[in-house]
């Protein structure tokens, strides 16, 4: 039999097959699972990130990987969320949540076993003026 020695190496060394015995996920495609599981978490404003939101405001597009940092090795990952709570909100709940749903996502989405989910809360949004008005109004439309 022949041994399948094939190459396959990306540019940015982000996916590396070597043999078919290693496959290695790029950060930004673990943060992007995570990003999209605290999406769903009630009680989250928005993702806290400072060089994200200039990139997703420049290109247009949403960033889903914003307010997330991952550090995967060869079969595990460290993942850190940076977010907004809304006001109102219970922190440890939300962040409780927060780490359930993003460790089984990625888990089941990479196969990587997830060490760590650190959940940092960098502010509360507040409802402003203009915003409980609108809320209002929208309520009232809808009676």
């Amino acid at each position: 039999m022949e041994e399948n020695n094939d190459e396959i190496i990306d540019n940015d060394d982000e996916i590396s097959v070597e043999g078919n015995d290693t496959i290695k996920i790029a950060n930004e495609a673990v943060a992007t699972y995570a990003g999209i599981a605290v999406s769903e978490v009630s009680g989250v404003y928005g993702m806290a990130g400072g060089f994200a939101g200039i990139t997703e405001a420049l290109s247009g597009k949403k960033n889903l990987a914003k307010g997330i940092k991952v550090d995967v090795g060869e079969k595990s990952a460290k993942v850190d969320v940076n977010i907004i709570v809304e006001y109102g909100a219970r922190i440890p709940d939300v962040a409780f949540e927060i780490q359930t749903r993003v460790k089984k996502s990625v888990e089941n989405m990479t196969g990587l076993k997830v060490l760590e989910v650190n959940v940092h809360v960098q502010g509360v949004h507040a409802i402003s003026d203009k915003e409980e008005k609108e809320q209002e109004e929208n309520t009232s439309e809808e009676e």
